[in-house]
């Protein structure tokens, strides 16, 4: 798999809370960004699969 590269423009003090997270777990600003897309992704792709179970079996809502 191949990469791209994504440029971003954000606030100093974004940056600034971003490079403190990724210290403290010893993370690259760029690897917990990274990290957080992917998680965000998953979770999304996670979310939808369960819907679409959800609607095969008819489960009505959630508790």
């Amino acid at each position: 798999m191949g990469s791209t590269v994504l440029s971003l423009r954000m606030d100093g003090e974004l940056l600034d809370r971003l490079r403190e997270r990724a210290a403290r777990l010893g993370m690259s600003v760029q690897d917990y960004v990274t990290g957080t897309l992917v998680r965000d992704d998953f979770d999304e792709r996670f979310r939808a699969a369960v819907d679409e179970t959800e609607k095969f079996y008819g489960v009505t809502g959630r508790d």
